[in-house]
């Protein structure tokens, strides 16, 4: 993709559960697309296990190399769940139960008729001087330290989370898309493919094989900031590989 001036993200997915394919991951999906629409340009994504010194060493190495870093799992009530411990080792800040987020615990379970207990009361523990993350769903809140936003792993919960922080924070420029097919081959779209690329620079231009019928095909995605250049390049990809034109 070219560069852009638009804030950068990456997402740290963390949990045993995911590496050991018992849970399919559906947050970085999500916050993609979400980032990209609203000019915020995600960079990376990495899965690790629920290892406290990775958890640490990860939160400070991409905390540092990007806007934004957001987090995805690990702050639920159990005794893995080791994610806002780490965030405040990473930060070097104390982290306790906190009044605002026991509060809003407390009501949640006050108000189902559930006892408030001590595996629950963890997910009042936040780290100090974070700033809460709204939960509309199952209420236990997530936190923004610095630079990192730390969410839950469940995906309606992570969506909510999103839905709530990113309103917050300042995006640039939507990255844009335009998608066309080609009905030939790969190998006979990358010659003239890798030419238009080179008089669009500001654009990224990605090909995407497929087969249908027993025919071989390419979608080609082009991305950009500028409508008007993708438009431009659309219309001289067109003019080398009309509609419909098979090899």
């Amino acid at each position: 993709m070219p560069n852009t001036d638009n804030p950068t993200a990456a997402i740290l997915i963390i949990g045993d559960e995911i590496l050991s394919g018992r849970t399919r991951d559906a947050n970085m999906h999500h916050l993609a697309g979400e980032l990209t629409r609203v000019g915020i340009d995600l960079k990376e994504a990495r899965m690790i296990a629920d290892d406290a010194t990775e958890i640490v060493a990860t939160v400070k190495e991409l905390s540092v190399k990007y806007t934004h870093l957001f987090t995805s799992g690990g702050i639920g009530p159990t005794h893995d769940d080791i994610t806002a411990d780490c965030i405040a080792e990473a930060f070097g800040v104390s982290i306790g139960v906190r009044d605002d987020a026991k509060a809003l615990l407390a009501a949640h379970y006050e108000g189902r008729g559930v006892e408030f207990n001590e595996p629950r009361m963890r997910m009042a523990r936040i780290p100090d001087g974070a700033t809460l993350i709204e939960n509309p769903i199952s209420i236990a809140p997530g936190f923004s330290i610095e630079n990192v936003h730390v969410m839950a792993g469940v995906p309606n919960i992570f969506s909510a989370m999103v839905a709530g922080l990113l309103p917050q924070l300042t995006g640039g420029k939507p990255l844009l898309s335009q998608t066309y097919r080609i009905d030939r081959p790969e190998s006979t779209v990358a010659g003239p493919l890798g030419d238009l690329a080179e008089r669009y620079p500001d654009l990224s231009m990605g090909s995407y094989p497929f087969t249908r019928d027993g025919a071989f095909g390419t979608n080609i995605v082009i991305r950009g900031q500028d409508g008007a250049q993708i438009e431009a390049a659309l219309l001289e990809l067109a003019a080398i590989f009309p509609a419909n034109e098979t090899a």
